[in-house]
């Protein structure tokens, strides 16, 4: 796939957010009635996509920021009232919004959603090339972490995942990243346009304040739909999904605990129990 752009030669440094709606984990997730899909009544801002908005805010703001004409563009796939989340972004710093919204994106796994956004990048890099692509480490709901690099796979660009630290070079060209393993750290490096996901180990998100809210009201949010994109209906949602959903059933209710009155014995009654569950 023809890169999104050859170098970076312009000043201005466009970046792009991938954030998502997603169901607020201070409530049970549930699955929507007679479907196998989750409920997303009462969703907010993933948190972790706080982190890439941080990020992108950081080197925007590093490398000129608004004097620069810098811009950080939060992007959401999803139903009408994903446009949430895009407000929010808006509210914490984003420059501006867009909103992929169509009924046939309904039902989309990892490999429709990547495809989605793939084609919806190309399509905002016509107008303004794209220089990165930031996204979390993984959505709090679906959890796969598969979106960034099928991503960067589709769009033929580099991808650097997991990343803990990121900075960009004085000439604007070159991405330094670091990934922090278990046993190991990797530096890193990618040229740009490249596509990165970043944990939450990277930075604090900031918090919009009451300046930023009365700003985010003059902000554009774009709405676009499949066709606005000239892509195929039949590539999204579930006939575009690599993955099907046969079954599901609720949590079971979580069983009574085991009460240890000490008799004298309590110690034993501990050791015996943690014996029994196989953690000693």
């Amino acid at each position: 796939m023809q890169r999104l752009k050859g170098h970076v030669a312009q000043s201005a440094l466009n970046i792009i957010v991938l954030i998502k709606h997603v169901p607020d984990a201070q409530f049970d997730r549930r699955l929507a009635e007679d479907s196998h899909r989750m409920d997303r009544s009462e969703s907010i801002l993933s948190e972790l996509d706080e982190y890439a908005l941080e990020a992108a805010l950081a080197l925007s703001e590093q490398h000129g920021g608004k004097n620069s004409e810098n811009t950080v563009t939060a992007v959401t796939v999803g139903p009408p009232a994903a446009v949430a989340a895009v407000k929010k972004a808006l509210q914490i710093g984003a420059t501006a919004g867009v909103h992929l919204s169509d009924e046939a994106l309904a039902g989309s796994d990892a490999a429709a959603t990547s495809a989605a956004i793939a084609v919806l990048i190309q399509h905002l890099g016509t107008q303004t090339p794209v220089d990165l692509v930031l996204t979390g480490m993984a959505s709090t709901d679906g959890e796969t972490s598969l979106v960034p690099a099928q991503l960067a796979a589709r769009l033929g660009l580099a991808q650097l995942t997991q990343v803990s630290a990121l900075s960009l070079s004085e000439d604007g060209a070159t991405l330094m990243a670091r990934r922090d393993g278990d046993t190991e750290t990797l530096e890193l490096q990618a040229s740009l346009p490249a596509v990165v996901s970043v944990t939450d180990q990277i930075n604090e998100p900031r918090y919009p304040n009451f300046k930023g809210i009365l700003a985010a009201k003059k902000k554009k949010v774009t709405t676009l739909t499949l066709a606005d994109l000239g892509l195929d209906p039949a590539l999204v949602g579930a006939s575009g999904s690599w993955t099907e959903v046969l079954d599901a059933a609720p949590r079971p209710a979580r069983a009574a605990g085991t009460i240890v009155s000490d008799t004298g014995d309590a110690g034993i009654q501990l050791v015996d129990f943690l014996a029994a569950q196989k953690l000693l």
